[in-house]
């Protein structure tokens, strides 16, 4: 099963590399997904001799994409990204997603968001008809976690820190299953407004 997950992997990355043209700047996604994309990335940079510059999401992906020899540089340097291409952890028919299984959900909608163009790289285990059964990560400053995990219980969640994780941006992150998610857009927003919440995962369909 692993290996037939691994292989959709690693033909969706494959496919969304191919979109890649010379020139472009490229939002670099995080976790296991991605890591099939800046494999086929690095090989055509080598094999075509393009010239592209990877905007990382994540200190992990910008030590893997180092190592790949893919150039980088940072938002501060180009505010406008050609392309991001990011894997989810769930993605429904309307293409909302849930992301941050890899604990970089906050700099990940950044990126997409100032992205011209978004691809999103999943296997077929990862498509389901309304999202909700994956936990909304929702990434907290740490001197307002009691507040946060007694907003989310009121708001019928069940949060559930992640051990020892700490973001890149040096927060917390709380794993918060919710039975039933009607309107993703609204419940994006309700979280987001809580006080001391940095980012939740979800990514509603605007592009």
């Amino acid at each position: 099963m692993r290996n037939k997950i691994n292989e959709e992997k690693r033909i969706a990355a494959e496919r969304a590399v191919g979109f890649v043209g010379d020139g472009m700047i490229l939002g670099l996604g995080t976790g296991s997904t991605v890591e099939f994309a800046l494999k086929k990335l690095s090989e055509r940079i080598e094999d075509e001799n393009l010239e592209i510059i990877g905007i990382p999401t994540s200190n992990a992906t910008e030590r893997r994409a180092g190592e790949l020899g893919i150039s980088l540089s940072t938002l501060d340097e180009h505010p406008e990204i050609d392309l991001d291409i990011d894997g989810a952890d769930e993605v429904d028919k309307k293409f909302n997603l849930i992301k941050g299984g890899g604990g970089a959900h906050t700099r990940e909608k950044v990126i997409a968001e100032a992205s011209k163009e978004f691809i999103v790289i999943v296997d077929s285990g990862k498509v389901v008809e309304r999202i909700g059964k994956f936990p909304v990560a929702v990434e907290v400053i740490p001197f307002s976690m009691g507040f946060v995990k007694k907003k989310l219980k009121e708001l019928g969640g069940a949060p559930r820190l992640r051990g020892d994780f700490v973001t890149d941006n040096d927060n917390l992150i709380l794993d918060t299953k919710f039975d039933y998610i009607r309107d993703p857009e609204l419940m994006e927003k309700t979280l987001n407004n809580i006080a001391g919440v940095h980012k939740i995962t979800t990514i509603i369909n605007e592009h």
